[in-house]
């Protein structure tokens, strides 16, 4: 729709150098957008955001509702929307915000699945060690496990940022920012060998040279071919569980907090604001973060 494009694009913009947002996340907003202007144009109206009302917003939740879109998915779209008003009013392309009188639908609350240390041995049993690549696979498996990170944090992760006489990695979470996360001595071992004794033997493309993990053509991991070999190892070991890379930073941070860690240094590790408790946490200096996870993680 014509009478959006300028509006979306500066949008599209603000999201990437004023809130540095990755570009899956941006996608995702945009897709928001797109879903109203979608919607309008099947309307056969031909108005921009700032003639938008209330009731267009209300008869366009109806229309999502009736597609069958879950209340999750549409409290994600109604988000989307608010992000883009904001950005509306910041830049005084609109005078107010309709999306502030929607009300959002409400959400059970979903727990995510978890993997127990028993489970998680079962899935790294099934591992055939005499393969160079299920050898790596451990070392992936670890390191997500004992650091619970994102699944886009494990493929991008690089030698340079490996800390191991400090106990550290460096890792580039949402947003390109940067944090340290302890790390333990079974994934410090698992790396260390898999560095020393795998991956000299394989012959790496150019670019990849400070990639961690490379696949068999000396190129850096996709998502997912590190799913696919989570969702294989949870199949042999018999899980009956909705298993995905996610699921190990998952049972990273449940494991810790039933541990008895302090919520504080779980949520510095995992790199994750929350939008409402944000300000009550406090910086942690590295000492105590390190502290607490050899004191509280299965693996340290």
């Amino acid at each position: 729709m014509n009478l959006w494009n300028s509006y979306i694009q500066g949008f599209k913009a603000y999201l990437q150098l004023e809130k540095s947002l990755s570009k899956n996340s941006v996608e995702a907003y945009l897709h928001d957008v797109a879903k109203i202007t979608q919607f309008i144009e099947m309307q056969g109206l031909t108005i921009g955001p700032e003639m938008l009302e209330l009731q267009h917003f209300q008869a366009f939740l109806q229309w999502i509702t009736e597609l069958g879109m879950t209340a999750r998915t549409q409290a994600r779209v109604i988000s989307g929307l608010r992000a883009f008003y904001h950005y509306l009013l910041v830049e005084n392309i609109v005078q107010k915000d309709p999306t502030e009188l929607i009300d959002s639908p409400k959400l059970g609350l979903k727990l995510p699945v978890t993997l127990n240390v028993i489970e998680i041995d079962q899935m790294i049993g099934k591992l055939d060690l005499s393969k160079p690549e299920e050898k790596r696979n451990k070392a992936m498996l670890e390191t997500l496990y004992g650091c619970g990170l994102r699944v886009s944090e494990l493929i991008n992760l690089k030698i340079s940022n490996l800390f191991f006489r400090e106990g550290f990695i460096k890792v580039t979470g949402k947003g390109n920012k940067e944090r340290l996360v302890p790390v333990g001595s079974i994934a410090m071992n698992e790396i260390t060998f898999y560095l020393s004794d795998l991956r000299p033997k394989i012959l790496v493309r150019k670019g990849n040279d400070d990639i961690l993990f490379l696949n068999r053509r000396g190129a850096g991991l996709s998502r997912v071919m590190v799913f696919t070999i989570i969702k294989r190892l949870a199949m042999q070991a018999g899980i009956q569980k909705n298993i995905s890379p996610h699921t190990f930073r998952h049972s990273f941070a449940t494991h810790l907090v039933e541990g008895g860690a302090d919520l504080r240094a779980v949520q510095e590790m995992l790199g994750h604001e929350s939008i409402t408790t944000t300000e009550i946490y406090t910086h942690l200096d590295r000492d105590y973060l390190r502290s607490t996870i050899i004191q509280y993680h299965p693996r340290s």
